[in-house]
């Protein structure tokens, strides 16, 4: 039963498939178009059911996002404080609400319906999900993420994830004020990335990176070149002008016309970008990407799928030598030179995301990396370990006084003795 009020009284299935009916499969009519014809619907059902003015408000609302929107989903994309919505066939729909994880009493009518939403999210993006292709990823017009799974590989019917975007696009104060970043770490980040240091942000799933990622993109300059670079469309940069937004093309029903992420890093460089912004590295393409970092582009930002920041380093290693036959201590070299700090992200048992580590990669030392850690997270909260050993970047983009004037929250050795240590 879709909503409780209004099912005592209405047909609401049947109600929505004789509009469907009226409307004979044109999705071209306006809204007001599609108003009118459940508004006659309703009338016609009215006569033999009585019900209230506002049991029938809420079911014209329900039939039309039914038909023009995402149906019973639409309630949670537009509550900001759902961050997850999770779809499993007909008849479960789960959302994280405020970091908690909860199955609505709310579902669809049938199998079918859920097809139709599936076709509502992947139109507009020319994308297809078929038992040839049965997963595919996506976004919605606001660019919350959708991942789709259909049978055969689903074996629970058709599913949707989809993680929403934040309004009006995530910021470091937001961040701060939902627990996930102490707020004395404001000045000592933005110092980073206007002091253009190459930063990896690593996390496990729904760990906040491309959240981490928006953040930090407040702090270039508005005057910058940026490319971002993506799988799927999902960053969203409001204050930059100069933005050209890339994405990746899966190959048609022929297997013809992929366009990859390491087609797009290339490209890329051929656009005079101040900085290049990779959405996630998840293969061949991190060759690109550190090349791209390293050679005239600093202040890029990336972000990869790890359990700890040197884990990150491990998995970008593995990911360099699926597109190229290198030593591996030419690899770590590469990546000893394009990345300056990781900071990894993560989830507490009960749910907060939190900022874990940011470590400092100094180089090498003979065939390992010079890992040089700067917080961590301790007990119950982010600890400064140590200050940054590279401050050559602070100093020339004029962002040393900040940093220091950061880094007076935390105790730590004095830039003197760090400068000795270089």
């Amino acid at each position: 039963m879709q909503n409780q009020d209004t099912g005592r009284h209405f047909d609401r299935a049947g109600i929505k498939e004789e509009v469907v009916r009226s409307l004979k499969g044109s999705m071209t009519l306006s809204d007001a178009e599609i108003y009118r014809a459940i508004d006659h619907a309703i009338l016609r059902e009215g006569r033999e059911n009585c019900g209230s003015l506002e049991e029938k408000t809420i079911l014209r609302e329900q039939i039309f996002d039914a038909i023009r929107n995402l149906g019973i989903l639409e309630k949670y994309l537009r509550d900001d404080r759902v961050t997850e919505i999770m779809v499993i066939g007909p008849g479960k729909i789960f959302v994280e609400r405020d970091g908690e994880l909860a199955r609505t009493p709310e579902h669809f009518d049938s199998e079918d319906e859920v097809y139709r939403v599936i076709d509502q999210i992947l139109a507009p993006i020319n994308r297809v999900v078929n038992e040839a292709s049965p997963v595919v990823d996506g976004r919605l017009p606001d660019g919350s993420r959708v991942h789709i799974v259909i049978p055969p590989i689903s074996l629970e019917g058709p599913t949707i994830t989809i993680r929403k975007f934040f309004r009006g696009g995530m910021t470091m104060e937001k961040l701060i004020g939902y627990g996930s970043f102490p707020a004395g770490l404001e000045p000592v980040l933005g110092a980073f990335v206007r002091a253009r240091y190459n930063i990896l942000i690593s996390g496990a799933t729904n760990s906040g990176k491309s959240s981490l990622i928006n953040a930090l993109s407040g702090y270039i300059g508005s005057g910058e070149r940026i490319i971002t670079i993506e799988d799927s469309a999902e960053l969203q940069f409001f204050h930059v002008d100069n933005l050209v937004r890339l994405e990746a093309r899966n190959p048609n029903a022929e297997g013809e016309n992929e366009v990859t992420m390491n087609d797009l890093i290339k490209a890329s460089l051929r656009m005079r970008p101040n900085r290049i912004i990779v959405g996630e590295v998840r293969g061949a393409e991190a060759l690109s990407m550190l090349s791209a970092f390293s050679t005239g582009h600093s202040g890029s930002l990336s972000s990869i799928h790890a359990n700890s920041a040197k884990d990150a380093l491990s998995r970008l290693e593995t990911m360099t030598l699926m597109g190229i036959d290198l030593p591996l201590r030419a690899v770590r070299g590469q990546i000893a030179s394009s990345i300056d700090l990781v900071i990894h992200l993560g989830r507490l048992k009960n749910g907060d995301r939190r900022l874990l580590e940011i470590i400092e990669l100094a180089g090498l030392e003979g065939e390992d990396y010079r890992i040089h850690p700067l917080f961590l997270y301790r007990g119950e909260e982010l600890v400064p370990v140590s200050c940054l050993l590279n401050t050559h970047n602070l100093e020339a983009y004029g962002q040393m006084e900040a940093y220091e004037r950061g880094m007076k929250e935390y105790p730590c050795p004095t830039m003197a003795m760090q400068k000795e240590e270089i």
